[in-house]
């Protein structure tokens, strides 16, 4: 049965969905950018009927959580330590993460932060350093040009770019849902949260991680780069990387078995739901 309910986070009150047996192993999911727990609901229930404990919460100013007290959010890291706060206040023992895009990202900083207290980290269409250096971009640039580009047709614009970064192996059904569902995102919210993903950077921190971490990426996904997962997967002494043919951004949704193979991922890294 599926738990929904509304918790005060780090002064945020935040909606978070919990599905499964509370003494199972817990495994928190997180996802992408201005979207929200709803691109897990082809997953969760799923998972839990295999024996996980499923969390799957709106990050504060997404879905159904009210906006952080001081704006919106352009650090991951204070996403990251709005989710320790979550994993506290649930009382997780021990919990996995599954994290995609700045869910990813916001995973691997997790790992960084306590990845003592973490059982493992599967991060999808993510890395752990910065794009800023490496694309060239300036944060004032990409806010200006972001700003220009939320104007009315700011959800057709989303819907179209979903549909350019989905893999080629997935129905065209499936894409035109998974577009749709897209769209609704709040500009504001989707703006800030790409100006903490170029920005945020942990990757002098990557040596220190301590839980088995997994690093996947899709084939087709037109926004990252093999090669900077690799390069995470390289600086995490208990890490291994994936690259999904025919996949692209949005791993949990285009998959066509999303709740197996996530659960095979964290069963390789001991999992034992």
């Amino acid at each position: 049965m599926i738990h929904a309910q509304y918790l005060k986070v780090d002064g945020v009150l935040s909606f978070v969905l919990t599905e499964g047996d509370p003494s199972a192993p817990a495994v928190l999911c997180l996802h992408t950018a201005g979207q929200n727990g709803v691109q897990w609901r082809h997953v969760q229930s799923e998972l839990a009927a295999r024996g996980w404990y499923v969390v799957v919460p709106d990050l504060p100013g997404h879905g159904k959580s009210e906006p952080h007290p001081e704006g919106p959010v352009r650090d991951l890291g204070d996403y990251a330590a709005w989710c320790e706060r979550l994993i506290d206040s649930l009382a997780l023992q021990a919990p996995y993460v599954v994290g995609c895009s700045i869910g990813g990202r916001i995973a691997i900083d997790l790992a960084v932060r306590r990845g003592q207290r973490l059982s493992g980290v599967v991060a999808m269409a993510a890395h752990g350093g910065s794009d800023t250096v490496d694309a060239g971009l300036d944060v004032h640039s990409l806010e200006r040009e972001l700003i220009d580009a939320a104007a009315p047709s700011r959800s057709d614009r989303t819907y179209l770019g979903t549909h350019a970064v989905l893999g080629p192996a997935v129905p065209e059904a499936k894409r035109e849902t998974i577009a749709l569902m897209h769209r609704r995102e709040d500009p504001e919210i989707s703006n800030s949260d790409l100006i903490g993903w170029v920005s945020h950077d942990i990757f002098a921190g990557l040596s220190s991680i301590s839980c088995p971490v997994h690093i996947v990426i899709g084939e087709a996904d037109l926004w990252l780069s093999p090669d900077d997962g690799r390069r995470t997967a390289a600086e995490i002494s208990r890490a291994r990387f994936t690259l999904l043919p025919g996949i692209g951004h949005y791993p949990m949704e285009e998959l066509r078995d999303g709740a197996g193979q996530i659960d095979a991922w964290l069963r390789d890294l001991g999992g034992t739901a």
